[in-house]
């Protein structure tokens, strides 16, 4: 059964009664540019046909109760008394959070979630139940919606309320994206291009299996690492580096520094290579890159694995 059709059928199942509203927010893959957001890079996205879905209603109150398929708890959120607690409610809490902190006044909803988007897998589940939580506060609150700003706040939510120092990639992409197109994200403006993805290319994802949780995966460590190396070469983000000046101030990095920031200095060069390399239709040359990606993730970066190893080098022969 659908994502739609099961958010409708426990909503109702629940409360006795069909929804008056249904939202969607789909998941994502970024196809290069990867640890670049971060780093006021480019990325270079694309939404998949795998979604979060909330049935809801309004209610009278401040109080929000939310359902999931996935969990046995109900969320319970007091708008009017917004404390940290720990499970997947925080993800709703935080949300909200941020968009009163940002000015909105937040009405009361019930709703039941719905999602084929695989947890911990790579596929942005976060975002896009958090965008989904925007946009139906939005449509229960009578606020407008501008894709760029509710990107941000979703940012904001998980950075200062979850705690993960996430980047604009996965907010900005499920929020902007459009059907058949990848997006070249510049994450230091938050604009974005789509890109026409070829008719004839096929763009597969793998599951390997494993998952993670970005709090304790070792995020944050390389945010960090990122942003030391930056500091040390004077500037604000690896963006404004090239491949010239790391080299010429290599002796100022030790080595987890300085693989941490090659990684992302040549990932910038080599995303907006692949952009251009869509927009031509090479997608021989474009895959040509993903490999030097995969690489450089692996041998600088350090954040590939055995099992990811394995299904590139198959997709590789």
């Amino acid at each position: 059964m659908a994502g739609r059709d099961r958010a409708t059928m426990l909503f109702t199942t629940k409360y006795g009664a069909r929804p008056t509203g249904l939202v969607r927010a789909p998941g994502r893959v970024n196809l290069i540019g990867e640890h670049t957001d971060y780093n006021g890079g480019y990325v270079l996205p694309m939404a998949i046909e795998r979604a979060v879905w909330i049935a809801f209603r309004p209610r009278s109150d401040r109080q929000v109760i939310l359902r999931s398929e996935a969990f046995v708890d109900d969320a319970r959120i007091d708008l009017d008394q917004l404390t940290r607690g720990e499970g997947w409610a925080e993800y709703a809490k935080g949300v909200a959070w941020a968009m009163e902190k940002a000015g909105n006044r937040l009405r009361g909803w019930e709703g039941v979630i719905a999602s084929d988007i695989a947890m911990a897998a790579g596929l942005s589940s976060s975002a896009a139940l958090g965008i989904a939580i925007e946009v139906v506060f939005a449509k229960i609150s009578d606020l407008g919606w501008d894709p760029a700003s509710f990107a941000q706040l979703q940012q904001l939510s998980e950075n200062e309320w979850v705690g993960v120092r996430s980047g604009i990639m996965d907010p900005l992409i499920v929020t902007g994206a459009h059907k058949g197109h990848a997006m070249l994200i510049d994450c230091l403006t938050f604009k974005g291009i789509h890109i026409l993805i070829p008719p004839e290319a096929s763009i597969v994802v793998m599951d390997t299996g494993t998952r993670r949780n970005l709090i304790e995966a070792g995020y944050n460590r390389r945010r960090s690492q990122c942003e030391t190396a930056a500091a040390r070469l004077g500037v604000t983000t690896l963006r404004d580096v090239t491949m010239t000046q790391l080299d010429d101030h290599k002796a100022d990095l030790e080595e987890p520094l300085y693989d941490c920031a090659m990684h992302v200095v040549s990932e910038n060069e080599r995303t907006l290579a692949a952009a251009d390399a869509l927009r031509r239709g090479s997608l021989g040359e474009f895959g040509s890159l993903m490999n030097e990606s995969h690489a450089s993730l692996r041998d600088s970066f350090g954040v590939s694995s055995r099992p990811l190893d394995a299904i590139v080098e198959v997709a590789q022969t």
